[in-house]
């Protein structure tokens, strides 16, 4: 857990307490002593009712009035920055009470910097723990690229806590390329959803995908070619064809044609190729598994030749 402590400000205001004093002496001042009232004289019968035939067509116009004050207040900002302020007022006034926000922990962070996550967290020191506006800061989280979920908490009094989980990258992928002819590569996760390109070279440990539609598709391949020790070891990307099918780019530059179906299987006598029969040793560019019957090669030279399948393999 990372914590941040923000210093707190002194709530001792002599000011404020001789402006309390002064509002006490003032009302004490103000009471009226005992038989000071004067007795005011009531209204006749014909001064009421003439009254009260005014009070509609008054009380219609100061309406008219007070309507037209409020649209004019409204139009100018006035009443928006009138709210503004006594929002400000009392938020100052209940941090100040010992509700403001001065301590933020941060936990679940490995990749994203901490700074960066108080950062979107958008919080002021001080700031009332009660007008937190905890959807918005939330979502200015999840936009972090290495953000996978996120959870903001008010901890009463004066605490924040912010709990995220990371994405986990699963392969490299080499996009396809752009109006200019320009690739890049992107930490995808094993769903295939992009992480980022930001630092992609980092990650070159990672199984590398080619081609359209790659990421989303991936993962059982990897994963089939990670227990076959011999492949495993020689693969160094893995190109999906058409979106049909795969390729497998080995580290000494031969191309492995998998078939769209059945390729498990294939695996099988790739590594019977490489590891009984010295396949990688030959003068081969290219082995082409998509047959079930033959196995067909591609030399260096550009002849190509064919070998029957043992019925066993």
């Amino acid at each position: 857990m990372r914590s941040l402590k923000i210093e707190r400000k002194s709530r001792n205001n002599p000011r404020a307490k001789t402006l309390r004093h002064a509002a006490r002496t003032g009302r004490d001042k103000s009471k009226l002593q005992p038989g000071s009232a004067r007795r005011e004289q009531r209204p006749t019968l014909s001064e009421r009712l003439s009254a009260a035939m005014k009070r509609p067509m008054l009380a219609l116009t100061a309406g008219l009035v007070l309507l037209a004050l409020l649209a004019g207040l409204l139009v100018s900002g006035v009443v928006g920055r009138t709210l503004h302020s006594a929002k400000s007022a009392v938020s100052g006034a209940v941090a100040g009470a010992g509700f403001g926000v001065y301590e933020i922990h941060i936990t679940g962070n490995r990749r994203v910097p901490t700074d960066t996550i108080f950062a979107a967290l958008g919080l002021k020191p001080g700031q009332s723990i009660f007008f937190i506006d905890l959807p918005a800061a939330r979502a200015r989280i999840m936009a972090l690229d290495w953000i996978q979920s996120a959870d903001v908490v008010r901890r009463y009094p004066d605490a924040v806590t912010v709990t995220v989980v990371e994405k986990r990258p699963f392969a490299l992928w080499q996009t396809p390329p752009d109006k200019e002819g320009q690739s890049r590569l992107a930490v995808v996760e094993r769903s295939g959803g992009l992480i980022t390109t930001i630092g992609a070279e980092s990650f070159a440990k990672l199984p590398k995908l080619i081609g359209e539609g790659a990421p989303e598709t991936a993962g059982e391949l990897v994963d089939a070619v990670s227990v076959h020790r011999a492949v495993s070891a020689r693969v160094a990307a893995y190109e999906r064809v058409s979106g049909r099918r795969w390729n497998l780019l080995l580290n000494n530059g031969v191309v492995v044609q998998l078939p769209e179906s059945g390729w498990q299987k294939e695996l099988d006598a790739l590594e019977h190729l490489i590891v009984d029969e010295g396949i990688l040793e030959r003068n081969i560019t290219e082995i082409d598994l998509r047959s079930p019957t033959q196995y067909f090669f591609v030399l260096k030279s550009g002849e190509k030749k064919d070998v029957q399948r043992d019925k066993e393999t």
